[in-house]
């Protein structure tokens, strides 16, 4: 199972912004944070608001923000908004070739279990469970580095 270059900055746009939860992100700092493209990263925002993932606020000093509390998005949730198929075989699909075994095929039993499998562990884990793998994730994004950059001078 492989999944697709939108599914991966998903998860790392939430896990950026459950990091740098005490203020608005915004996507020039997420995109550079990650070398990406701006314009990339705000097509995979879409999903991710229309499910409530993310919020966005317009404006001057406007951003985007978690929808929700990182605790409560799994990291299936992202890949189930995501991701268009799981079909790991031809025969998991509708329009499926014609095949002698398709109603009793023992490799698609097994395949099945096992993408049933990769979707439990991945409800296991929440955005905030791999935000708090790596206590320096703040730094190793530069978020540190742009909250000093804006703390007023004393």
């Amino acid at each position: 199972m492989r999944l697709t270059r939108q599914t991966n900055y998903a998860m790392r746009i939430l896990m950026y912004c459950a990091a740098n939860n005490d203020r608005l992100s915004r996507i020039p700092e997420i995109a550079a944070a990650y070398s990406v493209s701006e314009l990339f990263l705000f097509k995979i925002l879409q999903p991710l608001v229309e499910n409530g993932m993310v919020e966005t606020v317009r404006g001057r000093n406007g951003g985007v923000r978690l929808g929700r509390a990182a605790e409560s998005i799994s990291l299936f949730d992202v890949v189930r908004v995501t991701e268009e198929s799981f079909a790991m075989a031809e025969c998991f699909e509708n329009d499926a070739a014609e095949c002698p075994l398709i109603d009793s095929c023992a490799l698609n039993s097994a395949l099945r279990e096992a993408l049933n499998a990769f979707f439990d562990v991945l409800a296991r884990y929440t955005i905030a469970d791999l935000v708090a793998a790596r206590p320096n994730v703040r730094a190793l994004l530069g978020i540190d580095m742009l909250t000093e950059r804006r703390a007023p001078a004393a």
